[in-house]
């Protein structure tokens, strides 16, 4: 339990914002052991915060049936946090979205489990002027492997992405050779490719257009780890992850320039 209150206040305090997830059995909205840790983490913050819940389904039941469930799994989370800590949470919508925002395709059972959940947004209240924008990491095509770490993230320079897409800018090109020949050149580098997306703060993550899923984070990464494989780079070697709209180079975004430098891959280096 430490860990994990540790763990979201650093995020909040880097980011201001942050969002996490609960997970229910089919057809149930009662929350299991995990939920409730995971909510009891939450109900200690106690800066100027708004939470944002959202009930979620997978496609079993009728679009009727989906709805009233999202609706009772969102109603339970926020009733949850009120009891335990009503001072501090200010919940500004609670909502049932049904089977609206699949972030995958309830192809196998597994998959159709991360489809049963409650998505919680937490944001601090920024003031109308205000805007942080993160210290630049380091580049990882340009930096020395032997520089490097287990647990550093580094940035990969010029690979943005096209709005609600996880097709890259042409400027990308050259990059991704670059990443490839970095890849092939140490063999031992394990990395975990971490997407990330502009603008949608009402989810944790933007719907891909070309898929029609709500997990464009993780396509985008996932796009890269293609690629990389179709260069001979064995999958094995390469994790993905989506993080959404949590970790902004530039937030708010003021401009298109603002939303291309948030839709951007970083890498984690794993093992070298």
């Amino acid at each position: 339990m430490k860990h994990v209150i540790v763990f979201l206040i650093v995020s909040m305090n880097l980011y201001g914002q942050m969002m996490t997830s609960v997970y229910f059995q089919t057809n149930a909205f009662d929350l299991d052991n995990e939920s409730i840790r995971k909510l009891d983490s939450l109900s200690i913050l106690n800066k100027s915060l708004k939470f944002k819940i959202f009930g979620n389904c997978d496609s079993s039941g009728s679009d009727t049936y989906n709805m009233k469930l999202s609706e009772k799994r969102a109603l339970t989370v926020a009733e949850y946090l009120a009891i335990k800590n009503k001072d501090n949470i200010k919940v500004v919508s609670i909502i049932g979205l049904g089977e609206q925002k699949q972030i995958n395709d309830n192809s196998t059972e597994e998959l159709k489990s991360k489809n049963r959940r409650v998505d919680i947004f937490i944001e601090r209240i920024y003031k109308d002027d205000e805007k942080i924008q993160k210290k630049l990491l380091p580049d990882f095509l340009s930096a020395d492997i032997s520089t490097m770490k287990k647990g550093d993230t580094l940035s990969i320079q010029n690979i943005n992405f096209e709005g609600g897409r996880h097709i890259w800018l042409p400027k990308a090109g050259h990059s991704l050779i670059l990443l490839v020949k970095k890849m092939r050149e140490n063999p031992l580098l394990k990395v975990e490719l971490q997407g990330h997306i502009c603008c949608d703060y009402d989810n944790f993550d933007g719907q891909d257009l070309d898929l029609g899923t709500y997990n464009l984070s993780f396509t985008r990464a996932d796009a890269i780890k293609k690629y990389l494989v179709k260069y001979g780079i064995t999958p094995e070697r390469i994790q993905v992850k989506g993080l959404g709209h949590l970790n902004p180079v530039v937030y708010p975004e003021k401009s298109e320039a603002d939303k291309i430098k948030n839709r951007r891959v970083e890498i984690l280096i794993i093992d070298k």
